[in-house]
């Protein structure tokens, strides 16, 4: 009982220090929805530091991002006294789907005419900036409207390489840059994408394009890192007159996010044992762990079989979430198969009680809701809308055999330490990763976003498998702690992935 207080009492201490820190520069633009003409995306409209605009900006997020992501860049661009409109992209945050990268281009390029008509920007006097697919839209809406430049950040390639296969190019042209384009790209990107990123710039023969390396940088960490406001804030000096000297915009909301998000994975610890209570007191749980050379082999048996059925047919389609069908897909067949490989095991763990599977159910939907509006409040827009929670019932169905023999491989919590476990659960889901690597380079049928995530999956699997150990220790039940999984799976996925 003492240690579940003291972690309530460091969470609730991280939570307050959150919102105070996101409160330091509070983010607060007025929130609109674009014509019909361009697709009634949610728009988010930051005033520029002085009331008055000197120029303006539209501000295009990359694909599995929104645009709550780019708040970091819209807060320094205001404080340089653009006015910037920053759009949910189709499918992404509060915009309806569906989802095609084309289609992204097509509604970022209508809103852009439209912001022209009803004379909310001077195109004379805006930047078009992007980063990753928004770097690419930027890139072809400038290339199709004068504007005074366009600013792309680690823009997605528009072009096959060596190694980039067509399935990861998103646009069927690859337009040549508009005057005054710059090219921002980070050094420890993939040397294939900054090399695509430079020789656009040299096949520009007006001179006035340019193309920046940030040093240290990842295709993600560039959102946040002061250098790429650096030479924002030059290019929009040459371009605009901007001031360069005008105050930046900080990290405090970003530090805020994090010590909060610490605070919520602290408080989970003692509310799932609380709401499970007493509810698996009547199971039993001496399920062994399984062999670990024969889990891996299996694991890379079922996981080809997976990967090779989805080359001809994805079963999922239907739930409309774009490249989350595929791995939902994958996580249902390879997790039935793994099932069937141990089904007498399977017989022997399914004992569960209704309290501690309501009490798995319930305990992880409020999980997915909390974190939610965490996220919604200060880094990304996490909180599901109508359309994603009428999705989380059949995507959790699709995750639960994966998950379930997942549970039967690692054993009663009691059989292995809790370090093992996690370690355990990472290699077993790097062979299933590994595999939708191979079918996206090798069948041309897996998806994209299985590569660009795969930090993002990492994360949120160490964190799921402790939350998951903590309802096993509490229920004893595999299949009560595969469901609670399954639904935070269902809502991570349906976070990230867009609607089509």
């Amino acid at each position: 009982m003492k240690r579940k207080l003291w972690f309530a009492l460091a969470a609730l201490i991280l939570l307050a220090l959150g919102f105070f820190l996101q409160n330091l520069e509070p983010y607060r633009p007025l929130k609109v929805i674009s014509g019909d003409s361009s697709c009634r995306m949610a728009v988010d409209v930051v005033e520029p530091i002085t009331g008055s605009p000197q120029g303006y900006a539209l501000l295009f997020h990359g694909v599995s991002a929104n645009r709550r992501v780019m708040s970091f860049i819209a807060r320094d661009l205001a404080n340089q006294n653009l006015r910037v409109f920053v759009p949910d992209s189709p499918g992404h945050g509060n915009t309806p789907g569906p989802f095609t990268p084309l289609r992204a281009s097509d509604c970022g390029e209508a809103l852009v005419r439209e912001l022209i008509e009803r004379h909310a920007i001077v195109p004379q006097q805006t930047i078009l900036i992007g980063h990753s697919m928004g770097g690419a839209i930027a890139i072809r809406a400038g290339n199709r409207i004068p504007v005074a430049g366009v600013i792309a950040i680690s823009p997605a390639p528009m072009r096959t390489a060596k190694l980039l296969s067509k399935e990861m190019v998103f646009f069927p042209d690859d337009p040549p840059l508009s005057k005054n384009t710059l090219m921002i790209t980070g050094s420890n990107e993939p040397a294939e994408l900054r090399a695509i990123s430079q020789a656009k710039v040299k096949e520009s023969t007006d001179g006035t394009s340019a193309y920046v390396e940030i040093p240290h940088a990842t295709h993600v960490s560039l959102l946040f890192d002061d250098n790429v406001l650096t030479e924002l804030r030059k290019w929009n000096h040459k371009l605009l007159l901007t001031d360069l000297e005008t105050v930046r915009a900080t990290h405090y909301p970003l530090y805020g996010f994090f010590s909060g998000l610490l605070g919520l994975i602290l408080l989970s610890v003692p509310f799932i044992s609380d709401l499970v209570g007493t509810s698996g007191k009547n199971i039993v749980d001496e399920a062994p762990a399984r062999n670990t050379t024969r889990i891996l082999g299996q694991l890379v048996i079922a996981s080809t079989a997976a990967v090779v059925f989805l080359k001809f047919w994805i079963p999922l389609k239907i739930l409309g979430l774009f490249q989350g069908d595929y791995l939902a897909s994958f996580a249902l067949i390879e997790g039935l198969l793994l099932l069937a490989m141990n089904f007498a095991s399977l017989k022997k763990a399914l004992s569960v009680t209704w309290g501690a599977l309501l009490a798995a159910i319930v305990g992880a939907i409020l999980l997915v809701l909390v974190f939610g509006l965490w996220f919604e409040y200060s880094f990304y827009e996490a909180l599901l809308t109508w359309p994603k929670w009428a999705r989380l019932a059949p995507l959790s169905l699709a995750f639960f055999p994966w998950l379930l023999s997942e549970e039967l491989f690692l054993g009663a919590h009691q059989t292995m330490s809790r370090f093992r476990r996690v370690i355990l659960t990472l290699a077993f889901r790097s062979i299933a990763w590994a595999a939708l690597v191979g079918a996206f380079f090798f069948l041309h049928s897996g998806e994209v976003l299985m590569i660009l995530l795969a930090l993002y999956f990492v994360c949120v699997s160490l964190l799921q498998r402790l939350a998951m150990d903590v309802m096993r220790r509490e229920t004893h039940s595999p299949v009560a702690t595969a469901f609670f999984g399954a639904i935070l799976s269902a809502g991570f996925a349906l976070a990230i992935f867009p609607l089509a």
